[in-house]
């Protein structure tokens, strides 16, 4: 199959229209198998996929190695993306959770491009705002990687409309990864017309709402006990139940077209404009070969209405001051 391409915003980066997200190789979702995971990114790239998304704290650095080492000697063909910014001191003496300061963006940067084993990011994102920094100073910070040739291009992942507003005043955003699916919508209101206002394109993770679209998920007792999504509230007790009653309607439309489920979850997400670039993460080939085949996949109109309107149960994460974060308002003193 040919993967198209989609531009992400007004930013200039072009990018496969369907990207790889890797944090499952290294992390949360059960043991890693480096094999499998190597070659799934081996397989992206045959297929055209060629938007791999990793993190520093993936694995603590474990993912970013093994990213860096799958695209060895074919450094061209990726269009590369990274995070910094969720914190954790190995030493146990700072309890910040996350930093932004610019010595701290500096610092990540330069780790990030080792462990990767390049000399430049394509698109390097702020992985949570820091609110107790202000998004210019960040952002700031950011252009001056860009300036120095270390970064082509600047995101954000989970900033409120307002956060967004204000980074792009300092410099050009190409793109805001946050959670985005059937079953969340939270951004749709405030923060998708924002990003479309600024020209930013919108880079969703989780599209599959963490497996549980896919109907791979139907019992918490079907995941290992380290397994991230014990943790969230929607697949506790109730929740995960009246959930599991709305994936059967994504089951049936998916039946009736001949996809999988998770298939029509994408194509739905990816109806949702030509500025959307869903990022499904999967550490095998077999999913990465499905979720690519959703490319293919036109919904008809009143399926789109049935869909749009599930209403899941729970929120994404059990803290939900974790996502659509703003920062300080910058002060006088501290403005460039």
């Amino acid at each position: 199959m040919a993967v198209p391409h989609r531009a992400l915003g007004r930013s200039g980066l072009s990018v496969s229209a369907q990207g790889l997200g890797c944090m499952g190789m290294s992390f949360a979702y059960g043991a890693p198998d480096a094999a499998e995971a190597t070659a799934t990114i081996d397989r992206a790239l045959e297929l055209g996929i060629t938007l791999l998304d990793t993190a520093d704290i993936y694995g603590f650095g474990e993912n970013e190695q093994l990213v860096g080492r799958a695209i060895a000697g074919r450094r061209d063909d990726v269009v590369l993306a990274t995070k910094f910014g969720i914190f954790i001191d190995p030493d146990g003496r700072d309890d910040r959770s996350v930093r932004g300061d610019p010595a701290y963006v500096r610092q990540a940067c330069d780790a990030s491009l080792e462990r990767l084993g390049v000399d430049h990011i394509d698109l390097y994102y702020q992985h949570r705002p820091d609110t107790e920094v202000p998004i210019e100073e960040t952002v700031g910070a950011m252009a001056d990687l860009v300036g120095a040739g270390k970064v082509r291009y600047l995101g954000l992942s989970e900033a409120s409309a307002g956060t967004v507003r204000r980074a792009a005043a300092v410099h050009p955003i190409a793109a805001l990864q946050t959670e985005w699916s059937l079953f969340s919508r939270d951004i749709e209101a405030e923060i998708v017309p924002a990003c479309r206002e600024l020209g930013v394109g919108l880079v969703p993770y989780s599209p599959l709402g963490r497996g549980l679209l896919t109907g791979a998920v139907s019992s918490l007792d079907e995941l290992q006990s380290d397994d991230f999504r014990r943790t969230q509230p929607r697949f506790q007790g109730d929740n995960l139940r009246r959930n599991l009653e709305l994936v059967a309607v994504v089951r049936e439309i998916a039946a009736d077209l001949g996809a999988t489920p998770g298939q029509v979850a994408l194509a739905w997400l990816q109806a949702q404009g030509d500025d959307v670039v869903p990022i499904p993460g999967t550490k095998r080939r077999r999913y990465l070969e499905e979720n690519a085949a959703a490319l293919d996949l036109e919904l008809p109109a009143d399926d789109v209405a049935r869909l749009e309107a599930l209403q899941p149960i729970g929120t994404r994460y059990a803290d939900p001051g974790w996502v659509n974060r703003d920062t300080p308002a910058q002060s006088s003193a501290s403005a460039p």
